[in-house]
């Protein structure tokens, strides 16, 4: 993720704004496996991991062929690389795709396989893996406020100012509501 940032700021290619959001919930979502906040890491960790596979195969379909590319994703990288399109607007589109879009099939991919064979109390665990992401992403919000969209756009810092910690209790229950 790292290197594909570098290389679009390098380019200024806006696309990076959602990038560096993702590589910070990423980031905190490892940090939480290492420390053993899940109920099965390793589960937590192959979905990450099929999650993020998802992404970069829509941005290899999208560069290769944007036509190819699912609606989604065309409209969020398209509008990514508008310069009218505000900074918060380029990551939500991102955000949006990304969960409501690939999120389902990467806990499709990795529950279709096993499901018959959960019992009701592995069930229940990966549920709660999966909504303790949330509580993750919350507790990353003002991060992402902070490292990436004040850098990408300086004028959002007096809107955190002026909003205090509501902008990130609207963003936090929003990105919830989406993986719900």
């Amino acid at each position: 993720m790292q290197q594909q940032i570098a290389a679009w700021e390098a380019a200024a290619d806006p696309r990076a704004v959602f990038l560096d959001c993702y590589r910070c919930m990423t980031e905190n979502v490892l940090a939480a496996i290492d420390g053993g906040e899940f109920n099965d890491a390793a589960w937590v960790s192959d979905l990450l991991g099929r999650f993020a596979e998802y992404y970069f195969t829509a941005l290899d379909e999208y560069d290769a062929d944007a036509g190819a590319t699912p609606a989604v994703w065309r409209l969020a990288h398209d509008q990514a690389l508008h310069h009218h399109t505000a900074v918060l607007q380029k990551m939500l589109l991102g955000i949006n795709a990304h969960i409501n879009y690939d999120l389902v099939f990467a806990l499709s991919d990795l529950l279709a396989p096993e499901w018959e064979q959960l019992t009701p109390t592995l069930r229940e665990a990966r549920f709660a893996d999966h909504c303790h992401v949330n509580a993750i992403i919350g507790r990353t919000i003002d991060t992402v406020q902070d490292d990436v969209i004040d850098r990408y756009s300086p004028l959002m810092v007096l809107v955190d100012k002026l909003l205090g910690p509501l902008d990130e209790l609207i963003a936090s229950r929003l990105i919830a509501d989406w993986r719900d």
